[in-house]
């Protein structure tokens, strides 16, 4: 799913460190100065899984000349044809390859959420979104329809993207959502998934909005991956614009939101060793976004990640690969914990 779009607000200006590099994010609500080294050395040094660069490197090409040929999307204004299919990609990778069989997550929960351990966080209420869903290249009637997203209206949902070799944004987003609710179950939160492979098609973007909402979540976290041009690699975080409009009032929770954001995206970047996106955010790792139906309506806070760009070979690799989905599991839930015990 892309989010490079015209609607994009660039971040606040990223803060800077030693030798003028830029670092992906804000460590200062992070972690101690041992940490802060840590994370500067592993945004910069380009080491780790699928050799990040540095988030200094950006490419020549402008973003709004990223995706021209695309059209909008429901919570994402951009995609390539070939990303936005409405049939189910062939060639999906054999279970083996894309670690079905390797580090395999428990079990669905009950759809209330699953009963909380003892912990941290205990208490504490997060809903998990995972983006698309795998059937709903079978219902494109259905998830085509227009629905109200407070400033406008827009597509209640779309297939998502896939890699090359035909592994689906949605399969990734299911599989990320079972270890990451894994994880913050072990500290003790309640979890809720906003679908689990358990309908046909969807939630619109608005009912995942109101699942959160309904739920009164402490946290949201919308997850996804990317469908860019080659080349154009790392994860970002997409925080809400203040809009007001209609059933959009994102006010309250702008600046939540955005602690929510920078917290993930520091976790995120020490954990997988992952850099900044080089083609959104300028390399802040961090967007601002006002056309996401699922941010515009939310009530708490509410961020999404784009862990990786599914049309990158290197990207791609990281991706299908299940050590390092588990470690971006826990680079977001400790981003999340960061931020519920603040």
């Amino acid at each position: 799913m892309s989010y490079v779009g015209p609607d994009s607000q660039p971040p606040r200006p990223p803060r800077r460190f030693g030798g003028g590099r830029t670092l992906a994010v804000t460590l200062a609500v992070l972690a101690p100065a041992t940490l802060a080294g840590y994370l500067i050395h592993g945004a910069t040094s380009g080491d780790g899984d699928g050799d990040a660069k540095s988030p200094r490197t950006l490419p020549s090409a402008s973003r709004s000349d990223q995706n021209a040929p695309s059209k909008p999307t429901a919570d994402g204004p951009a995609k390539s044809p070939a990303a936005d299919r409405s049939e189910k990609p062939e060639d999906e990778p054999d279970p083996k390859e894309d670690g079905k069989g390797d580090d395999k997550p428990s079990g669905k929960a009950p759809s209330g959420g699953r009963p909380a351990a003892s912990g941290p966080l205990k208490g504490k209420v997060v809903v998990i979104d995972p983006g698309h869903n795998p059937g709903n290249f079978r219902h494109t009637a259905e998830i085509n329809r227009p629905v109200n997203i407070g400033t406008h209206s827009k597509e209640c949902d779309t297939t998502g993207t896939s890699t090359n070799r035909g592994y689906t944004e949605a399969r990734f987003t299911l599989d990320l959502a079972h270890r990451l609710r894994d994880q913050l179950h072990r500290q003790g939160a309640t979890v809720r998934l906003t679908q689990d492979g358990d309908r046909a098609w969807g939630p619109c973007v608005d009912e995942r909005a109101r699942i959160g909402n309904a739920a009164r979540a402490d946290a949201v976290v919308s997850l996804h991956a990317d469908g860019s041009a080659v080349g154009n690699r790392g994860f970002h975080v997409i925080l809400p614009a203040k809009v007001r409009g209609g059933a959009a009032d994102t006010t309250a929770i702008v600046g939540p939101s955005r602690d929510l954001g920078e917290r993930i995206a520091g976790k995120f970047l020490s954990t997988t060793k992952s850099a900044p996106s080089n083609y959104v955010g300028d390399g802040t790792g961090l967007d601002v976004r006002r056309d996401l139906g699922g941010l515009n309506l939310s009530k708490v806070p509410k961020v999404f990640i784009e862990c990786g760009n599914m049309r990158d070979p290197q990207d791609e690799a990281l991706l299908t690969n299940p050590d390092w989905r588990q470690k971006a599991a826990r680079g977001i839930s400790d981003g999340i914990g960061s931020f519920l015990a603040r």
